[in-house]
């Protein structure tokens, strides 16, 4: 199986690799200017720097996600195990396009 595979699958069963509590930024605070939907992904660092370190992730969401909201969520990282190794030395990790957009702490 193809790692797009795996990660399509994983993402219609909904098995998180991690479960964080997900904060976008207002759009005034360098947030998105539109909603997150269903299938969208983003980079996600431990550093809110330019990053160093990007894994690509993927919001297990079931309705658009606002600008400023907040929600806990499970995450699908196409890395998987190797993505959530290097995220969870932290408590914390951001979520990045164009500049941070948003954070996540992960619930332990």
């Amino acid at each position: 199986m193809t790692r797009e595979a795996t990660l399509r699958r994983r993402l219609a069963l909904g098995l998180p690799d991690l479960t964080a509590e997900v904060y976008l930024y207002p759009t005034g605070a360098g947030g998105r200017k539109s909603p997150v939907g269903l299938g969208w992904g983003c980079p996600c660092s431990s550093t809110n720097k330019a990053p160093v370190d990007g894994w690509d992730g993927y919001l297990l969401l079931k309705s658009e996600m606002m600008p400023g909201e907040r929600r806990t969520l499970g995450f699908v990282f196409l890395s998987g195990a190797e993505a959530t190794s290097a995220l969870t030395a932290n408590d914390k990790f951001y979520l990045w396009e164009a500049g941070v957009i948003g954070e996540a702490n992960i619930i332990r």
